[in-house]
């Protein structure tokens, strides 16, 4: 299960967040301990329990004493939050700034955005040549 490159507890807070994002895990929902983890997925209980910290840091999880570790209140608007910068900053920037060397027109792009989300086709709308005004001059 734990096979990527990274170290396993962050493997491991990734999947709960992953979890939590897809509402998998809900709002106070309580997760498996520390002990349940490391006994279910055979690890460390020291690997979960560095997991669970750094969820606890982030707002995404809360302990409650003597019962166990829940999913805070709002910790998936804040994913949702943090993942929608990162899209946007990682993804759309640097995918918009070649599109301004291509010199491909802000409403090409918001035509083939739409056309793909309303599932017009693989290539965006049927209509768009895909060729800028400049090169049809």
């Amino acid at each position: 299960m734990f096979d990527g490159p990274e170290p396993i507890y962050v493997q491991i807070a990734q999947q709960i967040r992953s979890q939590v994002l897809a509402g998998e895990l809900a709002e106070e929902e309580q997760v498996m301990s520390t002990t349940q983890f490391a006994t279910t997925f055979r690890i460390n209980p020291a690997t979960a329990a560095k997991a669970f910290t750094g969820l606890v840091e982030e707002g995404v999880l809360y302990k409650r004493r003597g019962l166990g570790m829940f999913v805070a209140p709002g910790a998936r608007e804040r994913l949702l939050d943090q993942h929608r910068t990162a899209y946007f900053d990682d993804v759309l920037a640097p995918a918009l700034a070649q599109a301004d060397v291509l010199g491909i027109p802000a409403d090409e792009i918001v035509a083939y955005v739409h056309a793909r989300r309303h599932g017009t086709g693989p290539d965006g709308p049927a209509a768009t040549d895909h060729t800028t005004n400049q090169e049809q001059s």
